[in-house]
């Protein structure tokens, strides 16, 4: 299938304008997310029908707080990622292209049944997920109009990286996103991702300019991004340029895939994240992976009391009332759909 978002630069040669990388692509080779394809001056995906994971999660999982909690969200990726992460969590399917000679694989599905399985199952959004959306634009894109007709949201979990021309053609089906601020400085980007911080920066702001719903996410990784300076700097961002209702999810890193040589970040280091994020003036602030400290509750920023308790991705309850106001003080609780039907 065709792709969109591409330009010829001349003959048999064209320009991806999916995402901020902006490949060059001469004919019969592929992008760096190696699921895009020049094929004689026509731009091909090559995972448009081609679904490798798939499944309903909760909302939570995505990690989304403060987005219609406790829902069910139909949850799809396909193979491919425009980053080449050291430490990724879901390298056999986004690297698998990569790591694999270009090999491909998934299961056919089409947009229409997936909004139908999405339906039948009672779900309120479908998340685009797992992998990189942006490198299965085509596919999300004709699935998020279908399901927005359909009275379905659509949520993104995202790396951010992609072109403004990508994000403005699918803003107005996307209601949320997660982005995954992996750091704060050039040199971690360029090291561990083969990618650039700024640009990621750029989407932040223009989702929130779109009206996108946002909850950022980093993994702290020790010795690599959990200097306090770094995560100050990064709660600046999130509250001065997002707002300070931005949910941010700071996140237990685990040795995985090309970056073993690090241990797991410990405990304190998340609870230190977290305070640093709430000193710096966010409202909600969550340590991810890290279960039992109480940590994931959202609680009122004026009163303090937990408004939405739980445990891992499970809602135990939520307590705002009508209108997301604090049930005990009246305070404004920030989210989309928080109260519970």
């Amino acid at each position: 299938m065709e792709a969109l978002l591409y330009k010829r630069v001349k003959k048999h040669v064209v320009e991806c304008g999916l995402c901020n990388h902006r490949c060059v692509i001469k004919d019969g080779r592929r992008g760096i997310c190696n699921v895009r394809e020049n094929r004689g001056g026509i731009l091909e995906t090559l995972v448009y029908d081609k679904i490798i994971a798939r499944n309903i999660d909760p909302i939570e999982k995505k990690p989304l707080f403060h987005f219609y909690p406790r829902s069910l969200s139909y949850s799809i990726g396909t193979v491919g990622c425009n980053f080449r992460c050291r430490f990724c969590q879901n390298a056999d399917i986004a690297q698998m292209a990569t790591d694999h000679s270009g090999r491909i694989t998934g299961t056919p599905f089409t947009p229409e049944q997936m909004v139908e399985e999405a339906l039948k199952a009672g779900c309120k959004s479908i998340s685009y997920t797992y992998t990189e959306p942006t490198v299965f634009f085509e596919l999300a894109f004709d699935t998020a109009a279908l399901a927005k007709e359909k009275g379905l949201k659509n949520v993104f979990v995202t790396n951010g990286y992609m072109t403004i021309e990508a994000l403005e053609k699918i803003a107005p089906f996307l209601d949320a996103a997660n982005v995954d601020v992996k750091a704060f400085t050039e040199e971690f980007y360029e090291k561990q991702c083969s990618a650039s911080l700024a640009p990621v920066l750029d989407t932040l702001r223009a989702m929130r300019r779109l009206g996108i719903f946002i909850e950022v996410t980093t993994l702290v990784i020790p010795g690599l991004n959990d200097s306090a300076g770094e995560l100050e700097n990064l709660a600046g961002f999130i509250a001065g340029e997002l707002g300070e209702h931005t949910p941010w999810h700071v996140s237990r890193f685990h040795p995985t895939y090309r970056l073993t040589d690090r241990p797991p970040t410990s405990p304190s280091k998340i609870m230190e994240a977290r305070q640093i994020g709430i000193s710096k003036g966010l409202k909600y602030v969550y340590a991810g992976n890290l279960h039992g400290t109480g940590a994931e509750n959202t609680a009122c920023s004026s009163c303090g009391r937990d408004v939405i308790v739980r445990s891992g991705f499970s809602v135990l309850e939520n307590r705002v009332a009508i209108n997301s106001l604090c049930p005990d003080c009246g305070e404004k609780i920030h989210g989309v759909g928080l109260r519970e039907a």
